[in-house]
């Protein structure tokens, strides 16, 4: 064989043995966020998901197996404003991943891309567990997925150069697809609007401003604390005066003082699955608002 044969070949084969790129590391903090980077990036990311749809994502212990994915993260994409306040610092502190802290392209907040509602005149934790950006639970309205998932793209490949092309091609097919559920969705959902709800948790402002639902009242009397039997009892009062049509929580929410309203208020519980893995139906994006807007129609006559 000719040098020059012999310097092609092994330059053939170094090619062909060369291994493939390494996936991207990513850690979402919430199971939609997880989600949506599968829906962009595909094999080209592992994706560790912090927290479950049956957990409450404002009370996660900063455990060693979240350490231990927070320092081998590449992107940490979470909500913001202020939702993982107590567990995300801890996390990326202990990591000592200089990538992922506040400010870096590794450090990816969702809300900041989205209209957040519910801002706070005045901050005064003796109001309970409020957040002084507005309400983070984006994740209600598919409009806020869609926003979202813009941003998320382009920072994948900034992040992820070489797979540039690859995470805005998805991108765009995932976007034809997600315009097209939310016309569904929202025939689906006409009848709907107006709709009069009481919530356990004060989680559903951006579904109720998607679908027209008229919130008459929060089973808590301030955002994370636990309602009394005395505020149950005048709630109960006060829905006799301006009834509604159902009590809705999320998947995670404990259910006994929904059902204790519901029952003697006569009106259905409604459990929603919130975010993906909520229920047996929402086992993607697509389905996680399949189910949500399954479960409300239960509640139109």
């Amino acid at each position: 064989m000719s040098r020059t044969l012999f310097v092609t070949a092994a330059l053939a084969l170094a090619a062909f043995t060369q291994p493939a790129q390494a996936a991207l590391e990513v850690l979402a903090c919430e199971p939609e966020w997880g989600a949506l980077v599968q829906e962009l990036a595909g094999d080209a990311a592992n994706v560790y998901v912090a927290t479950t749809a049956r957990q409450d994502v404002h009370r996660i212990q900063a455990r060693p197996s979240l350490v231990a994915a927070a320092r081998r993260a590449e992107l940490v994409v979470c909500t913001g404003a202020e939702l993982e306040v107590g567990w995300l610092p801890i996390l990326q502190r202990q990591s000592g991943n200089r990538a992922i802290q506040p400010g870096q392209p590794g450090h990816f907040e969702a809300a900041r891309f989205v209209t957040l509602l519910r801002v706070p005149a005045r901050l005064d934790r003796a109001e309970g567990d409020i957040h002084a950006a507005g309400n983070p639970h984006i994740q209600t309205n598919p409009h806020n997925i869609a926003r979202v998932a813009a941003a998320l793209a382009d920072r994948l490949a900034e992040i992820d150069a070489p797979n540039a092309a690859r995470y805005r091609a998805r991108h765009g097919d995932f976007a034809a697809r997600w315009l097209a559920a939310i016309a569904r969705w929202e025939a689906a959902a006409a009848p709907l609007s107006g709709l009069p709800i009481v919530v356990q948790h004060d989680g559903f402002p951006y579904l109720e401003a998607w679908l027209g639902l008229r919130q008459v009242a929060t089973l808590e009397p301030k955002p994370g604390v636990e309602p009394s039997s005395g505020h149950l009892a005048a709630l109960l009062s006060r829905l006799e005066r301006d009834p509604a049509r159902a009590v809705l929580r999320a998947a995670y929410n404990d259910a006994r003082s929904t059902d204790w309203l519901a029952e003697r208020a006569a009106i259905p519980v409604l459990v929603l699955p919130y975010t993906v893995g909520g229920s047996p139906a929402a086992k993607d994006l697509f389905g996680l608002f399949d189910d949500t807007v399954a479960q409300l129609l239960k509640a139109v006559p």
